[in-house]
């Protein structure tokens, strides 16, 4: 009764910081979907950390997980999730699926996730931790992302976790017309997270902020 108790006071505990990281580190910055919010909310990032960073896993900042990889900050997953522009019934594919924490954010706003991790390690751990969290509308494939995933295309929109030195072409090849592809690009001190639509006149471009991300370490 007592570890009960004490699971349950704790439990608590992170539910409060994480509705206090939504507004001092999310909502603060401008990030204002409803829907994303929401996402984040419900989404708990304790989950997706090792456990010896569970008491860190709200702050305000990238964390290690396995494999030399991180989990990005939490404002830049809210960010990244609000510029796809999301509606509900997308298909979206994500590359680099990492510890599972962007796909669930994005598992909440799209109807179908389509996530492609090259890492064996992650890609197992992730798939076992969403599915024992519930998730039910994820697709997983270990592979190169920057090669996407082309039988399971086009997508509505397409969000990469790691960085490239340029925009991988096969990723723009099976983005829809009028999809959203949101990507951070540069070498490893000096990123942009752009956000790029597909348009009959070709790829238009805006540069959203300076970020630093792990790289793509397949053919992007």
């Amino acid at each position: 009764m007592i570890q009960k108790l004490l699971d349950k006071h704790y439990g608590d505990y992170l539910g409060f910081i994480r509705r206090a990281m939504i507004k001092d580190q999310i909502q603060s910055r401008g990030v204002k979907d409803p829907r994303v919010l929401a996402a984040m909310e419900k989404v708990c990032r304790h989950c997706f950390v090792t456990e010896d960073m569970v008491s860190r896993a709200y702050e305000d900042y990238p964390l290690p997980i396995a494999a030399g990889q991180t989990i990005s900050q939490p404002y830049i997953v809210a960010l990244m999730s609000e510029l796809l522009g999301l509606q509900g019934g997308e298909r979206v594919l994500e590359v680099g699926t990492g510890s599972g924490y962007q796909t669930a954010v994005l598992a909440e706003l799209a109807a179908e996730v389509y996530t492609v991790e090259i890492l064996p390690e992650l890609a197992r751990g992730a798939a076992e931790r969403l599915a024992k969290l519930g998730c039910r509308n994820i697709n997983f494939k270990t592979g190169d992302g920057a090669a996407g995933w082309a039988d399971k295309a086009p997508y509505d929109a397409i969000l990469a976790t790691c960085a490239a030195p340029e925009v991988p072409p096969e990723l723009l090849k099976q983005l829809k017309a009028g999809g959203r592809l949101v990507i951070p690009v540069g070498g490893k001190d000096s990123q942009d997270l752009l956000l790029i639509t597909k348009t009959a006149s070709g790829p238009e471009r805006k540069t959203i902020c300076a970020v630093r991300f792990v790289p793509m370490t397949g053919g992007g």
